[in-house]
C-alpha cells in the first residue's frame, strides 16, 4: 500500500494514535491547526531540530523504518541532553517519494513512538508532503531546564577535566559495515551496526549533571570527539589536552579496527554519531561528580584531558608525545 492509496489525511489518522504520551498540560494535540500546550513557569524553553535526508545521512535499502524513526527522535532528544534538559514535545515532518509503502512509513512511527513513551515525550504534530525522489525526516523537540542549571558551550575553563560519558567510534563503525555490506550476525559487528542506528540519548545522565550545577561546559558528540570538543574550545576560548590512551574504546571497535586495519583513535576522534555527552568540570570537582555518577548509573565517567590555555587542541600519546589535532568531524558542506 502507497501513500496516494489513504490520502494524506488517512495517514494522519493512521499514525496519530499512541502519540500523546504526557496529556498534562496539553491544550491540543494532533488535529487542528497548530499544537497548543503550556510551559512550567520559571523554566527555560528549549527547541531542537534535525533533517534527515535519505542518502545524506541514511540508506533506505540498510534502514528498517523503525530505525530510522527511533534515531531522528534520538539526535533530538541528544541535543536537549547535552544542555541538561528534560525533553517535552515533538513535532514530526516527513517528506514521502512513491516509492516508499505505508509499512514502512508506520515502521517510522512505531519507532519514534517507542523512544518517546522512555523519555514521556508528546508527539503533538508536524507536517506531511510529497518528494519526487528521496524521503525527508525532520523532528523538532522541545524542552525545559531551569535557569541555574542550563548547560552550553562556552564556559570551559583552564584546569578544568574533560570527561565523556561512553565510548567513542563505534557509530562510525556501525556506518562502516553498512556502506561495504558487511553481514553483522556475530554479536561485536551486531553491536558496532546498532550504535550507529539505535543510538541512546543520554537524557537522564545530562539532567543527572546539569542538577549538580558543577559543569562548566558541554556538548553531545555528534560530529565526532575533535569537532565537538573543537566547538567548545572556540566558544570558550580556550585549548584542549587529549590522551589517546584515555579515549574510550570498546572491545568490540577494538577487535573491528584489529580485523579491518584501522585505527580505532581515529574512528574515535572523527567518527560522529556516538551520542554521548562530553564536558568538563573544574579539577577540584572532577572526582565527586565521577563518583557521583557511577553510583547514579552503575557506569563510569571517562576523564580523557584537560582544558588549557592554548587555543588549539592537542593529543597527547602514550610515551608523551604531542600532535595538534586538527578538527575533522562530519560537516554537511564541505564533507562531500
Amino acid at each position: 500500500m502507497k501513500l496516494r492509496d489513504i490520502g494524506e489525511f488517512g495517514f494522519i489518522e493512521r499514525i496519530s494514535q499512541g502519540c500523546l504520551i504526557r496529556p498534562d498540560n496539553v491544550v491540543k494535540a494532533i488535529g487542528d491547526d497548530a499544537a497548543a500546550f503550556k510551559t512550567a513557569a520559571k523554566q527555560i524553553t528549549l527547541v531542537t531540530t534535525d533533517l534527515l535526508v535519505e542518502r545524506i545521512h541514511f540508506l533506505r535499502k540498510a534502514t528498517s523504518g523503525f530505525s530510522l524513526g527511533y534515531k531522528a527522535l534520538a539526535v533530538n532528544l541528544s541535543d536537549i541532553a547535552a544542555m541538561g534538559g528534560t525533553a517535552r514535545e515533538a513535532f514530526v515532518s516527513i517528506a514521502v517519494p512513491e516509492d516508499c509503502s505505508i509499512q514502512y512509513l508506520e515502521d517510522i512511527y512505531r519507532g519514534i513512538k517507542s523512544l518517546a513513551a522512555e523519555f514521556d515525550v508528546n508527539i503533538l504534530g508536524g507536517d506531511t508532503a510529497h518528494s519526487t525522489v528521496d524521503l525527508i525526516l525532520n523532528i523538532a523537540v522541545t524542552g525545559i531546564v531551569s535557569k541555574s542549571e542550563i548547560l552550553s558551550r562556552d564556559k570551559a575553563r583552564t584546569g578544568d577535566v574533560i570527561f565523556t560519558t561512553g565510548f567513542l567510534g563505534d557509530s562510525r563503525a556501525g556506518l562502516h559495515l553498512i556502506l561495504n555490506d558487511i553481514e553483522t550476525r556475530s554479536k561485536k559487528h551486531r553491536d558496532l551496526y546498532e550504535a550507529h542506528i539505535l543510538p541512546h540519548p543520554c537524557l537522564r545522565e545530562g539532567r543527572y549533571l546539569a542538577s549538580k550545577k558543577l559543569i562548566h561546559a558541554a556538548i553531545d558528540v555528534s560530529d565526532g570527539l575533535s569537532a565537538d570538543l573543537g566547538h567548545i574550545v572556540k566558544q570558550s576560548r580556550v585549548g584542549a589536552a587529549v590522551y589517546a590512551e584515555r579515549i574510550p574504546i570498546s572491545q568490540n571497535l577494538q577487535s573491528f579496527s584489529q580485523k579491518f586495519h584501522f585505527d580505532p583513535i581515529e574512528f574515535a576522534l572523527a567518527g560522529g554519531e556516538d551520542y554521548v555527552l562530553l564536558f568538563t568540570v573544574a579539577a577540584s570537582d572532577a572526582s565527586r561528580i565521577a563518583h557521583g555518577y557511577q553510583k547514579q548509573f552503575n557506569k563510569p565517567l571517562f576523564a580523557i584531558g584537560e582544558i588549557t590555555d592554548s587555543g588549539s587542541i592537542e593529543l597527547i600519546d602514550r610515551e608523551g608525545n604531542t600532535k595538534p589535532i586538527i578538527p575533522s568531524g562530519w560537516d554537511h558542506f564541505k564533507s562531500y
